[in-house]
């Protein structure tokens, strides 16, 4: 087993989204409507989906005290999570988040959408997503993601509930 320390465990939030995990679902993003990509990361992803021909508003501001676009399409910071989704919640915003898959076990994900009309939706990619992953900024080279994800959808009205990628 291993040994995590306060000294030799450092927590990294900062997994940039490659343009495939994009591209793969395209047809799932909402074409008529403006997408916030509201955290901005190492700014490829905004440029991402506006290669995929999508109004994308990507800006380095501060999401907590900002309210653009008419969707999100993001990959938020994982450690900020509970706090996204319940500002997304009051903010009545449809989103499409890439958050690891184990999320949707916590019991703060249950308590925010268990008794809310509209339901999470699900697409679950064909692999694992393999972030370009950084550490105060610079780019750390790994040859494959050690966690799974899911595209978390909601007020997106997907056809399916769960929809996996092939």
């Amino acid at each position: 087993m291993a040994n995590f320390t306060h000294d030799t465990f450092f927590k990294h939030d900062d997994y940039m989204t490659p343009f495939y995990a994009w591209k793969d679902i395209k047809d799932y993003i909402p074409k008529n409507k403006v997408i916030w990509e509201a955290f901005f990361g190492d700014s490829k992803s905004g440029k991402y989906l506006k290669d995929l021909g999508f109004n994308v508003i990507h800006e380095k501001i501060d999401f907590f005290k900002n309210n653009k676009g008419d969707i999100i399409c993001s990959n938020p910071p994982f450690s900020k999570t509970k706090e996204v989704l319940e500002r997304l919640i009051i903010l009545n915003k449809p989103f499409i988040l890439i958050l690891p898959s184990s999320k949707i076990n916590t019991q703060y994900f249950r308590n925010l959408f268990i008794n809310l009309n509209d339901k999470i939706q699900i697409i679950i990619p064909k692999k694992r997503i393999n972030f370009t992953k950084t550490v105060n900024g610079k780019e750390v080279k790994s040859n494959a993601c050690n966690f799974d994800t899911f595209y978390y959808c909601w007020k997106i009205n997907l056809e399916n509930d769960i929809i996996w990628l092939t």
